[in-house]
């Protein structure tokens, strides 16, 4: 207790310095347990996409996987088109054990977006979408009343964005089509929840696309024949087979190097911060070089001098790992806005993902820093010579 008494009055005694220093280690730690933050809930809410698409397997029209599996995510088909014809293969095939169809448009609204325009994404599905998906609730409303109706299920937050309730009318802007709002699916916290669904034959018809489709979303009764199937669909002309674990991939692919860079900056970071640390306590040691001296002219052991250092030191990088950590708890949401902006594909749930065990993990890592960084600055004030010492502070 006295030590942690006598280092904390030393470190007071330059506090503009000493405020400095922490500012360092806490802007070092903040972004380490950011980044790490960041890699752990990317993935997590990743996967957590993935699984509430309801199937394992994706088929689309030929074009670029990435594309594809960005957009498709994102609740889109890379708006490619393809013949009808092979989901009437698909659905015959003993393996197979669901099947959804799905046609995607998106139309231009200048009034979306407060009259700042936007784009609205519609898609045209069949009964299956909700087998596929359980868990899909209507917050009001009901499903369609027929195939063909000109009605339309919207998701929770295209509702809340177009204002609209069971029974209103909506507007398809470029189309000139009046649909009626037939009912509006709970919250799910996926992609679903921006889209406007309509029932497929009627999106083929509205759009003009009679018979095609941008996707065909397939579970399998046993998953361990997936690669059988994918390969058995490979040489179907016009189309692409891509499996929800290449969508994994994909993604991860896409963001590996941007996340290798940013790791990087990070421990670049915890570098100059305990540089700073070790300039501050050294700088401290010698100006307190009379001090010092005298301490160990009146008694004071090489021990008691390098336990009074090493503690200062220990202290400045305790202080700056709390004040890190509460930078990274409570800045999370301005972290992870900034990350959206940039990444190609974000994941709808939390993508920056702050647990215990990172902060726990991040604060003994500052410990560990602050009894690396006090060595050298100890040492020094070991191997000072008590008369010398008191000479050079005259």
């Amino acid at each position: 207790m006295k030590l942690l008494v006598v280092a904390y009055r030393n470190l007071t005694r330059k506090r503009i310095r000493s405020f400095l220093t922490i500012s360092g280690v806490a802007i070092a730690v903040a972004v380490l347990v950011s980044l790490l933050g960041f890699d752990a809930g990317y993935q997590k809410a990743l996967v957590g996409d993935i699984d509430k698409m309801g199937y394992q397997v994706l088929i689309t029209a030929k074009g670029c996987p990435y594309e594809a599996a960005t957009l498709m995510l994102k609740g889109g088909g890379g708006l490619r088109y393809m013949e009808e014809d092979i989901y009437e293969k698909i659905v015959g095939d003993e393996r197979v054990e669901k099947v959804t169809p799905q046609l995607v448009y998106t139309a231009y609204d200048p009034e979306r977006q407060e009259g700042r325009g936007g784009y609205a994404l519609y898609m045209g599905i069949q009964k299956e979408f909700l087998e596929l998906k359980p868990w899909v609730e209507f917050k009001s409303g009901e499903w369609f009343s027929s195939k063909t109706a000109e009605e339309v299920i919207i998701g929770y937050e295209a509702a809340e964005v177009e204002q609209r309730s069971v029974g209103d009318k909506m507007f398809i802007p470029g189309i000139n089509k009046i649909l009626k709002v037939r009912g509006i699916f709970e919250r799910t916290g996926t992609q679903d929840d921006g889209i406007m669904f309509l029932p497929l034959k009627t999106a083929q018809d509205i759009f003009g696309f009679p018979n095609k489709l941008t996707g065909i979303g397939v579970k399998l009764k046993d998953i361990q024949k997936i690669g059988a199937f994918e390969e058995d669909l490979y040489d179907e002309p016009g189309i692409q087979v891509i499996s929800m674990a290449q969508v994994k991939g994909t993604i991860f692919n896409l963001i590996s190097s941007a996340k290798v860079m940013a790791n990087s900056v990070a421990m670049i970071a915890i570098f100059v911060a305990v540089i700073g640390v070790v300039n501050t306590i050294l700088m401290s040691v010698f100006e307190r070089t009379q001090e010092i001296g005298v301490m160990k002219a009146i008694g004071a052991s090489r021990i008691d001098i390098f336990k009074i250092i090493w503690v200062e030191t220990i202290l400045i990088c305790v202080v700056g790992g709390i004040a890190g950590n509460l930078i990274a708890i409570f800045g999370s949401d301005v972290v992870e806005y900034a990350i959206r902006q940039v990444l190609p594909y974000s994941p709808s749930g939390k993508i920056v993902y702050i647990t215990k065990e990172l902060l726990v993990g991040s604060f003994v890592a500052t410990i560990v820093m602050g009894l690396v960084a006090g060595i050298y600055p100890a040492l020094r004030a070991v191997s000072m010579r008590p008369v010398e010492a008191i000479r050079r502070g005259e």
